[in-house]
């Protein structure tokens, strides 16, 4: 346990053991919902993992984060979407002070060497991966798992940071026993629920009153 950089409290990252295979799945998660446990219940069976470690962040910083709720709401509400004894939520990310996934993933990589760690990526996100703050150091510490979502496909598999990492995608069942970059790319069963639409309906609930 070591205090927060920016007097936030102190960090405490959830348990790990050498040679423990763990997805890290991070988010604003305003709200989280049946998609994103969809998400990493399936990053969980066909990645082969231990754990998953809901990340509840600060905030997206490509998004407007002026009607975010705060921290301590969102890992209250996350807690209750996850609940799977395999399934972690923490928000140590904000305890950390880091406002990029880059940032993040060097902490991972020095506190933990011995763990391997899969960041897992929606394929909306992953199409616009190449935008992410020194998203090419993110890919060479970290294998990526893209969760395909509706939509999305043709969109993530021709994206940029595909294209620039062609050939290094992999099976999905072999993506954290392979060192970075590496990626994979699964498809399946799809939820069409969104945390803008879920925003945007419960505003327009409000805004009726």
């Amino acid at each position: 346990m070591i205090a927060g950089p920016r007097g936030g409290g102190f960090l405490r990252l959830p348990p790990t053991a050498p040679g423990m295979r763990i997805g890290l799945y991070g988010g604003s998660f305003d709200p989280p919902h049946a998609g994103h446990r969809h998400v990493a219940a399936m990053a969980l069976k066909r990645l082969g993992l231990d754990r998953v470690w809901w990340i509840v962040g600060p905030g997206n910083p490509l998004k407007d984060r002026s009607r975010l709720p705060s921290p301590r709401e969102r890992l209250a509400a996350t807690r209750r979407i996850a609940a799977h004894p395999r399934m972690v939520v923490t928000d140590f990310e904000a305890v950390l002070g880091a406002r990029y996934t880059v940032e993040t993933i060097r902490f991972l990589a020095r506190r933990c060497p011995d763990v391997s760690f899969v960041y897992i990526v929606g394929a909306d996100s992953f199409a616009t991966f190449h935008r992410w703050r020194a998203w090419r150091e993110i890919a060479a510490l970290v294998p990526l798992a893209i969760i395909d979502r509706p939509g999305w496909t043709l969109r993530a598999l021709g994206s940029s940071a595909a294209r620039a990492l062609r050939s290094r995608k992999v099976a999905p069942g072999v993506i954290s026993e392979r060192a970075p970059p590496a990626w994979a790319f699964l498809t399946g069963p799809r939820s069409n629920l969104s945390s803008t639409a879920l925003r945007d309906k419960l505003l327009k609930g409000l805004d009726r009153r």
